[in-house]
């Protein structure tokens, strides 16, 4: 007789900044979305995870800085079975975890949500389904349960879960949750695994919507309040669920392991032994890679040369390690990190000054994603910037003026239909037009390849910023 496997629905968060993948990682596209040499970024593996189970359509709570990146993402695995909802600002797992909740409850109040980052790598699909479907078998009864991952090393950048003993005598059993413990030096991690009944924390956690929002309202009520008004005044905005900002921004900035998961009563461990990293550093990054026979592995255009342990990544030209030992090298366009796999946790400090200097690279790529397609900078001085702009095909920029800069415009491939002032023109390969500062214009492909085309930008002032938009697809206006 098969066992009727249950129904969850996966909730992704997808609102981490992936700092520690500086400078792969930035601001406007955190590490959820990168690839990392793989063929789907990791928000796209999250979700292709669940391809072969019971899963729901998912849902993805991700902040609006991103929200076009991750339907651009998520549709290429997915196509429309999935709903995003976004965060007016960020205030930890917890009310988004609270937010996703009360959305899941409007369409079942007995659902049981599968909640994980979008940004962990899981080597084995299917030994994580079946964990996850015995997770959900047991929330169905009422527990609260989190995966524990069986720790392998002493690490010091996760946290632990210390447990009791198994609840029953099956493999791998579940347990009672005894304490959490915040990320221990290495002294005390090493002596957490020697008693043997810890887990490192994974951030995964598998519950019934209405048992974690009963656990909240005892626990923070207030919380339990502000996000259930949040849901309930929620507005539609295209794909995307706009969480009401006054109530959700009045909760507290806090985790869901402090508010709920370290103080509830009826908290459950189930333990998890395949494959499982966090890619929380450089270092995780080439440990989750083929290596050769010296521990060598990379991306991109490389060579190593009486190397080991060295991780390259290359993004727009040739990295050449010769000597090295222990380090990783991280190369994008207009930054380049060289780093001691020894030290990899101190890039938070890197980060924060490069902060203080208000250094643009810390937010930006030399290339743009938009919800219309693409733009990458070439070359940027004081009064003058060229771009290469790539407009997907159908796709429209938003109705738009400049005050501060002047703009002229070369199609490489590819059709446009330009508005300019008061015209509207037509223009193909080695055709060209100039808007003047202050002139509303836009930019349409309406052919079926993407339309390529070079912008030369001149003025005093030549910020993203500087864009007034009177009319747009995407609702940016």
């Amino acid at each position: 007789m098969t066992t009727k496997k249950s129904a969850f629905v996966p909730v992704i968060l997808a609102g981490g900044s992936g700092t520690r993948l500086w400078p792969l990682s930035r601001t406007d596209q955190p590490k959820q979305f990168l690839t990392l040499g793989r063929d789907l970024s990791l928000i796209q593996s999250t979700v292709a995870r669940f391809a072969n189970s019971e899963a729901l359509a998912p849902l993805v709570v991700c902040s609006e800085r991103h929200r076009f990146l991750a339907v651009e993402q998520l549709t290429e695995v997915l196509g429309t079975q999935f709903s995003i909802v976004l965060e007016p600002a960020a205030r930890n797992t917890a009310p988004a975890i609270a937010s996703a909740a009360w959305q899941v409850m409007q369409n079942d109040p007995d659902a049981v949500m599968v909640v994980l980052p979008a940004d962990h790598i899981i080597d084995d699909a299917e030994d994580f389904l079946a964990s996850i479907e015995r997770a959900v078998t047991i929330a169905q009864n009422g527990a609260l349960v989190t995966l524990g991952i069986e720790p392998t090393s002493p690490e010091t950048g996760y946290g632990y879960i210390q447990s009791g003993d198994p609840m029953d005598d099956t493999l791998d059993a579940p347990r009672i949750v005894n304490r959490f413990v915040e990320k221990p030096d290495r002294i005390e991690a090493q002596r957490l695994i020697a008693s043997g009944n810890c887990f490192w924390n994974a951030g995964i956690f598998i519950f019934k919507a209405s048992v974690f929002l009963d656990s909240l309202k005892k626990l923070e009520l207030e919380m339990h309040e502000h996000t259930r008004v949040c849901v309930e005044n929620a507005t539609l905005d295209l794909e995307f669920v706009r969480l009401e900002a006054e109530s959700f921004n009045q909760c507290q900035n806090i985790s869901v392991d402090y508010a709920v998961m370290e103080r509830a009563d009826n908290v459950v461990v189930l333990p998890y032994k395949s494959g499982w990293s966090d890619i929380g550093s450089w270092d995780a990054v080439h440990k989750a890679t083929q290596r050769d026979a010296d521990g060598n592995s990379g991306v991109g255009d490389i060579l190593h040369h009486d190397t080991q342990d060295t991780y390259l990544h290359s993004s727009s030209r040739l990295v050449v390690a010769i000597g090295t030992r222990n380090i990783s090298v991280i190369e994008t366009s207009d930054a380049v990190l060289v780093i001691d796999h020894s030290n990899a946790q101190s890039i938070k400090a890197a980060i924060e000054h490069l902060k203080s200097q208000k250094r643009t690279e810390i937010d930006t790529h030399t290339v743009c994603y938009r919800p219309w397609g693409h733009y990458e900078s070439l070359n940027l001085h004081p009064r003058f910037q060229v771009k290469r702009i790539s407009v997907k095909p159908g796709a429209k920029l938003s109705l738009q003026k400049h005050f501060h800069r002047s703009e002229h415009w070369v199609v490489v491939s590819g059709t446009a239909i330009v508005t300019n002032g008061e015209k509207e023109i037509l223009l193909t390969e080695n055709e060209s037009t100039y808007i003047p500062l202050g002139t509303m214009h836009r930019l349409h492909n309406p052919g079926t390849i993407a339309l390529e085309l070079i912008e030369v930008q001149t003025g005093s002032y030549l910020g993203e910023d500087d864009i007034v938009r009177v009319g747009d697809e995407y609702g940016r206006a």
